[in-house]
């Protein structure tokens, strides 16, 4: 086990090294820089830019030197930001995203999971309608849709929740709305897949071989059917994880949180170079990161299971 999960780490530094790749050559291809303004910059003062921030280097040039400050942590100055580092914002928001994104994810296992179990056990009864079409509401709804519906009802209409604050350190209130807004889509996923695999593990031998036994059906159900319909749905709660905490700029955007999503944005539209690779790079880091996380949790579930 132990050299499966080194080799699984080591080969989070492809990874990246592909993706920063992709990134840096899209990102210099797409028309504009990072010097378009409202305001006209002469070409003389852009030449001047360019040449403090090596933007005049051949891209080769740009990468190696990109790359060098990476390795050592270094995300470089922010074009948009001009007194403040990509690691000061990273390290501002970040924590921010992250918080949010679990926050998220504890909502959607701690409901989709109970919902896709009571579907599966109230099979073409009510209680699998009504948890499907919850579902089903779910998965078609966008977050953003979501989002304007929370705030019209929720914060609008009834008063209960903020839809923005300026006191997201102190005053829970703040986070609910956009944590169930980010938590809609996977509260449904999680919910199929966990009704789909509770019902495909009541059809087991060993299902029927636990009840003939006279085995109370409680007991069938906690020690047999859920733990062993969990090990696929556990398969899919990685790459989830890692959608919410890299996935939330749409929800930090709409509510004004204030995370490196936000952020992430702005300096796409801005040519923010510097931020726009910085957060790319974590993002991969964090998606490739988790599904090592699930590779191991899959085997610890699962003792049939063995990595070499």
């Amino acid at each position: 086990m132990i050299s499966f999960i080194v080799r699984r780490i080591l080969w989070i530094i492809p990874v990246l090294l592909v993706v920063s790749s992709i990134t840096f050559v899209m990102m210099h291809w797409a028309p504009g820089g990072p010097w378009d303004r409202e305001k006209h910059i002469s070409d003389s003062i852009q030449a001047m830019l360019n040449a403090k921030y090596g933007l005049n280097l051949p891209w080769i040039d740009q990468y190696i030197r990109w790359a060098t400050d990476f390795i050592r942590l270094d995300f470089g100055p922010s074009y948009r930001y001009v007194d403040r580092s990509v690691n000061d914002i990273v390290a501002d928001g970040l924590p921010i995203t992250v918080q949010l994104g679990v926050q998220a994810f504890a909502l959607a296992v701690a409901f989709g999971i109970p919902l896709g179990i009571i579907a599966a056990l109230g099979h073409n009864r009510w209680p699998d309608d009504m948890a499907t079409g919850i579902s089903i509401i779910g998965i078609s709804t966008p977050s953003f849709v979501l989002a304007i519906l929370l705030v019209v009802v929720f914060g609008v209409m009834l008063n209960w929740f903020p839809a923005t604050s300026n006191r997201w350190a102190d005053d829970w209130h703040a986070w609910v709305l956009p944590t169930v807004a980010l938590a809609g889509y996977p509260i449904a996923q999680v919910a199929r897949y966990t009704r789909a695999s509770m019902l495909e593990v009541t059809r087991k031998d060993y299902i029927r071989t636990a009840q003939s036994k006279g085995i109370r059906q409680r007991a069938v159900i906690v020690r047999h059917m859920i733990r062993n319909a969990l090990i696929p749905v556990v398969t899919i709660l990685g790459p989830i994880l890692a959608f919410l905490v890299t996935g939330s700029f749409i929800i930090e955007y709409f509510f004004g949180v204030p995370g490196v999503g936000r952020n992430y944005v702005q300096s796409i539209g801005t040519r923010d170079y510097s931020m726009i690779m910085a957060m790319t790079m974590v993002y991969a880091f964090v998606v490739a990161f988790f599904n090592v996380i699930v590779d191991v949790l899959y085997a610890y579930i699962d003792p049939r299971i063995r990595y070499s």
